[in-house]
């Protein structure tokens, strides 16, 4: 009950930290309305398309669970010690929090702002390689090919940034992902494209890795409830 209570109220504490922030009225949950046209409803004070429930669904779906990864590995730290599910969704999120593991999408969309248009893309790109900094939503420690969740979130940007008129965000990410695949052959992550989404869902910033707190809140409980079947501490 208490993994089930988290996955249905950490989407609407989200949604009431930004409405606060904002000064606005802080809405209830409609009733009628799945989890993810909930959310955008509650962020954005107005009923989300199909199209945009859809995509965000997926959304969370693809970022759900993701095998032992550092986030879901804090958790069964937590957990392994007794302690309680909340602490251990909390270690969590401290962990995610970290711009290596779910704050890289945010990172990605503040990149596309700093190069600002696709004909400065390949010049940004040199420079990055030449200066061995790092592109963010490039190259993943599980996949040596292809992260099989970014072509689902490339061709959901691709379909929103054409039916808002702001293609230059997608076409910038494309060169990138080529770019980098051409130089290095590294392709893009989950990460990568899913920021183009947010964006384009008017989803702020600073919010893109809370969503996925949400998504892998499901992943979390899971294995936490998992790890305490047959427990053994971690050390």
């Amino acid at each position: 009950n208490k993994s089930l209570n988290l996955i249905a109220q950490v989407p609407v504490l989200i949604a009431v930290f930004h409405r606060n922030r904002q000064g606005k009225e802080i809405l209830e949950s409609d009733p009628e309305l799945g989890e993810a046209a909930n959310f955008l409803w509650l962020i954005n004070g107005e009923k989300p398309s199909a199209d945009m429930e859809r995509t965000i669904d997926i959304c969370y779906i693809l970022h759900a669970d993701h095998g032992f990864n550092a986030s879901t590995f804090s958790s069964r730290v937590t957990i392994a010690t007794l302690s309680d599910v909340y602490s251990a969704i909390t270690s969590a999120i401290g962990t995610l929090k970290g711009p290596l593991h779910g704050g890289a999408n945010e990172g990605v969309i503040k990149m596309l702002h700093e190069i600002g248009g696709l004909d400065k893309v390949d010049a940004y790109v040199e420079d990055c390689l030449a200066n061995k900094r790092r592109i963010m939503g490039i190259g993943h420690r599980v996949y040596t090919t292809l992260d099989p969740r970014a072509p689902h979130l490339k061709k959901m940007a691709q379909k929103l940034t054409n039916e808002l008129g702001e293609t230059k965000w997608i076409e910038m990410s494309e060169r990138i992902a080529e770019l980098m695949k051409e130089k290095k052959n590294l392709n893009a992550n989950v990460d990568f494209y899913s920021a183009t989404v947010y964006y384009s869902l008017g989803i702020p910033t600073d919010l893109f890795t809370p969503i996925f707190a949400i998504a892998r809140t499901a992943g979390w409980t899971a294995h936490i409830l998992e790890h305490l079947d047959g427990n053994r501490l971690i050390r």
